[in-house]
């Protein structure tokens, strides 16, 4: 059963970092196509901006979740670092149900948020429910608490990339 949990997790890791690069990668090329329309073409397009706000939502919630998983987001661990290997692990245990009650907020709350933007329009893009914009809140809310499970339950999962060391420090 863990090895199955651990498995799925890889699968959903690796389709968070797909969508997130997806986005990313859209988002650097939309933005020089609003550059050259604006400045070369001297007619700017009034598309690009907002598609890529829409984008850095997606790279946001669904990217923050992969990153959560591999422990690669920012954090000051040099207090739980010190202190006793029994209360370090009650130290994570206590943050990762902090980020449970962050990932249940998203859920919720990102699910109200869809809901009732659900029949609005964005003004450049009609066909577009506002609604289906926020869905990466309530799913980077879901696949963050499944991270958290497998992080309480199986521990962190494995670097893929393995040790590595700073650049700089050569």
């Amino acid at each position: 059963m863990a090895g199955s949990y651990r498995r799925a997790m890889d699968y959903l890791y690796l389709a968070c970092v797909i969508t997130g690069s997806a986005a990313l990668i859209l988002i650097s090329a939309v933005i020089p196509w609003a550059v050259f329309t604006r400045y070369v073409l001297n007619s700017a397009a009034s598309w690009p901006e907002p598609l890529a706000v829409l984008l850095t939502i997606v790279v946001t919630f669904i990217g923050a979740a992969a990153g959560y998983r591999l422990n690669l987001h920012m954090n000051v661990g040099y207090f739980a670092g010190k202190l006793p290997d029994p209360l370090r692990g009650l130290a994570d245990l206590v943050v990762q149900l902090l980020m449970g009650l962050v990932a249940l907020f998203m859920m919720i709350w990102g699910y109200r948020l869809v809901e009732v933007t659900w029949h609005n329009t964005i003004a450049d893009f009609p066909s577009l429910s506002v609604g289906v914009t926020y869905l990466p809140i309530p799913i980077g809310g879901a696949c963050l608490l499944l991270f958290i499970i497998e992080r309480i339950f199986l521990g962190a999962p494995p670097d893929p990339i393995g040790p590595h060391r700073d650049a700089s420090i050569d």
